[in-house]
């Protein structure tokens, strides 16, 4: 088992397994009934009720962000509210977005790019919250100028080589990395999560994950790179269900590319020659099972992140079932499954309450001396696999290996 979880004190036994899940599931509603933004609405959560946060630290980690887009997500993880942290410099490349950063960061100090922000000596760690085909090699450039790391969604873009350099970067500089992917921090993951390292599972036979995003015509992007993007290619949404809640790892792959009739999928439309609105990859697991990860932008009736789990001693799909009455008793000695509590200045925030946890986690990890729990690892394990698979759509379905990633 792969016990890569949060340490906090014992939950209250005092409900059952699987309760107050279905606030965090998706609903069917119509695109119109959504914000621009997918995720931005999911703020409902369940949270311990008995638990309660103890400080463990005076200290504060002195932190940079970087990136103020369409998003904002450089200020949307409470990094800014963490009793044990500080941010104190702000960059974006745009003056306006770069100001307004800085004004919901509360922090005066701000530079022009990442480029000059990390040569600050008085940052330890920085955010990298720009356009995702930056991030692997601003979050490189950042570890090299002694700075922990954490970056959003995907690790990195398109290219299987930035992966490796992401983790040789890592793993020589013995800093700490950590991506943001907020279906890690979902109820149903961070439940599930819970229990197969508990042995409620035991092998995973099946996962499905899915990443449905409600249409909203092309979103804006740092040089137009939203446009047209292969669906594989931003997968961890959907992946995080099976690689967040057992810490292994995809080992081949089959996809199957659905050509899109939108404007941007058509011949010279969009900078990646790509065509495919929707990918549906059939993935190999390092323990023996197998998985089914579909991401779609051409979705117009409704959106979501969802995903549902079958091992051979039980099974999840926004509650718990078990094989028998010793399995079932496995999960009920782990008590209360809701999220533990956050610092009072912290909230869980959108994307399903995983915002305060991401943010939370990252601080927590470093101030502790531990990986983040999304750590370079398993974010790798999380990206390169639609990296791959969309190549395999390219091929008609060519099941094609898929690199592996772990901790050293």
């Amino acid at each position: 088992m792969h016990d890569f979880s949060m340490s906090r004190r014992s939950f209250i036994v005092n409900s059952a397994v699987g309760v107050a899940l279905a606030s965090a599931l998706p609903s069917s509603v119509k695109g119109q009934d959504k914000p621009k933004i997918q995720g931005f609405d999911e703020t409902d959560t369940a949270v311990d009720p008995n638990a309660k946060w103890e400080p463990f630290t005076d200290r504060k980690l002195r932190i940079g962000i970087a990136g103020y887009g369409l998003c904002q997500f450089g200020a949307q993880f409470g990094l800014q509210d963490h009793p044990n942290a500080e941010v104190v410099a702000v960059t974006d490349l745009f003056p306006d977005r770069c100001a307004g950063l800085a004004k919901a960061c509360r922090c005066e100090k701000t530079y022009e790019s990442l480029e000059e922000m990390v040569k600050d000596d008085s940052i330890e760690a920085v955010f990298i919250a720009t356009d995702a085909p930056s991030h692997a090699d601003l979050a490189c450039l950042a570890l090299k100028h002694g700075k922990h790391v954490a970056s959003a969604v995907p690790a990195i873009f398109g290219d299987v080589e930035h992966a490796y350099r992401l983790y040789e970067t890592v793993k020589e500089t013995g800093l700490y990395y950590g991506m943001f992917e907020t279906s890690a921090f979902h109820d149903d993951v961070y439940q599930a999560r819970k229990i197969y390292n508990a042995g409620g599972f035991g092998q995973m036979i099946y996962t499905e994950g899915e990443y449905y995003h409600f249409g909203v015509g092309v979103l804006e992007g740092y040089k137009n790179w939203r446009r047209g993007l292969p669906p594989q290619w931003y997968p961890t949404h959907s992946n995080a269900y099976y690689t967040c809640v057992t810490g292994n790892s995809f080992t081949s792959v089959s996809c199957v590319g659905h050509v899109s009739k939108e404007e941007e999928y058509q011949p010279g439309q969009n900078p990646y020659n790509n065509y495919f609105g929707t990918e549906t990859a059939l993935f190999t697991t390092s323990e023996g099972g197998s998985a089914r990860m579909v991401v779609s932008w051409d979705s117009w009736g409704w959106g979501g992140e969802t995903g549902r789990m079958r091992g051979e001693l039980g099974a999840f799909n926004g509650g718990y079932a078990g094989r028998n009455e010793e399995v079932n008793n496995i999960v009920a000695k782990l008590g209360d499954l809701r999220k533990p509590a956050l610092p009072p200045t912290v909230t869980p925030g959108s994307h399903g309450g995983s915002h305060g946890y991401l943010g939370s986690n990252f601080i927590e990890s470093i101030l502790k001396d531990r990986h983040p729990l999304v750590n370079v690892a398993v974010a790798l394990n999380t990206t390169v696999p639609g990296i791959v698979a969309h190549t395999s759509a390219l091929k008609d379905g060519e099941t094609l290996r898929i690199p592996e990633f772990k901790m050293w």
